[in-house]
This record gives C-alpha cells, sequence and structure tokens, in this order.
C-alpha cells in the first residue's frame, strides 16, 4: 500500500507552479514595480486564475516574500560558491566583493526586486526597515573575512565592521549608478573596486 502523502509537503507539480509564479513576480517587480504588482497582474502573467495563485500563496505580501527569499538565497550562494573556492582570506574578500558585482551584473531583474522590495518608495534611497542593508549578513559575512585575514596577517589593523560596511556601501553606490546608467562598464568598475579594496585592507 502506497503511504499517504504529508499533506504539508508539495508534490513536483505545486513546486513546480509555486516556482512559476514567483517567475513572475520576479519578471513584474523588475518591469512595473513593487506597488504595481498585484495579484491579478502575476494570475494574468502565469497564465491561471487569481484563485489559483490563492492557492498557492495566500496573499500578495506572501508571494513577493517568497520572491525576495528566493532571490536573496540566490545571490547569496552564488557569492559563497566563489567565497568557498578562494585560497586564503584575502582572496576570499576579493571573490565576495567581485561576486556581489557580477551576480547583480547578471541578474538585473534580481536586483530590481531587492530595491523594489526594501528601499522606500520615494527615491528609493532608504530603507523601509533599519538594518535591513545586511540581508542574508553580507557584509557581516565580508567582516568575517577581513577578521580572518588579520589574523592571518595579511591585513592590516583596521575595524573590520566599518571596513566591510565601507566596501559594501562602494559596491551599492556603484550599482545603483549602473541601473540608472546602465553604460557603466560594471567589470572595469570590479576591477577599480578590487584596487580600492586592496589599498583599504593591505599592510
Amino acid at each position: 500500500m502506497t503511504p499517504r502523502r504529508d499533506r504539508d509537503t508539495p508534490t513536483f507539480t505545486e513546486r513546480a507552479r509555486r516556482q512559476q509564479l514567483i517567475d513572475s513576480t520576479i519578471g513584474l517587480i523588475s518591469t512595473r514595480g513593487y506597488p504595481a504588482t498585484s495579484l491579478a497582474a502575476i494570475a494574468e502573467d502565469a497564465g491561471i486564475s487569481k484563485a489559483a495563485v490563492l492557492y498557492h500563496f495566500s496573499s500578495k505580501d506572501e508571494l513577493t516574500q517568497a520572491a525576495l527569499t528566493y532571490v536573496l538565497d540566490r545571490f547569496t550562494r552564488f557569492v559563497r560558491e566563489r567565497v568557498d573556492n578562494a585560497p586564503d582570506p584575502r582572496a576570499a574578500v576579493l571573490a565576495s566583493m567581485r561576486g556581489m558585482i557580477e551576480y547583480q551584473r547578471d541578474n538585473r531583474s534580481h536586483v530590481r526586486v531587492i530595491t523594489e522590495m526594501l528601499l522606500d518608495d520615494k527615491g528609493g534611497t532608504q530603507l523601509k526597515t533599519p538594518g535591513q542593508h545586511d540581508v542574508g549578513r553580507r557584509w557581516q559575512t565580508l567582516a568575517e573575512l577581513l577578521v580572518a585575514g588579520q589574523r592571518a596577517g595579511q591585513f592590516r589593523e583596521f575595524d573590520p565592521q566599518v571596513v566591510a560596511l565601507a566596501i559594501g556601501g562602494a559596491i551599492d553606490n556603484v550599482v545603483s549608478h549602473w541601473l540608472v546608467h546602465p553604460d557603466l562598464d560594471l567589470d572595469r568598475a570590479a576591477d577599480e573596486l578590487e584596487e580600492f579594496t586592496r589599498r583599504a585592507i593591505d599592510r
């Protein structure tokens, strides 16, 4: 006798439908903005009814939060893989910095989701919730890498948290400029930021 499936465990079809809805949500937020991304618009984009959307997600907030979580998880995993493959703390810091830029360069729609959902609706310059600059522990993780480099004798003495925030702020400002001015060469910008980082942390 086949055991009864746990009702809380989605089937393959349900997982595929949920992913389709998350993909539609990401696409719509990145092109229309968060306020204009309604459940009805998501349903239309996915080619299903609004009731079918609500079968998988109880509200717009739940669905958009699932989309944000998906984006942040992929972003974090992309950077983490590069950090884990680095041979030493110095290389890990540079891999983290470059990985953050490369992921955003190649996933512009994901960047839009992050900025639309985490920044205010006025000028896109202030966080809706203080402390969200460290979503996914991005800058805290970078600070830990800086501490490891100091302990290994690779870096000069400095405040790791302050330097991590400075490096992170530089990355965010470059990417923010690129979103408005896409002619900016992000690869060249990454080279400049790598040199900036080396000068900031090396002995």
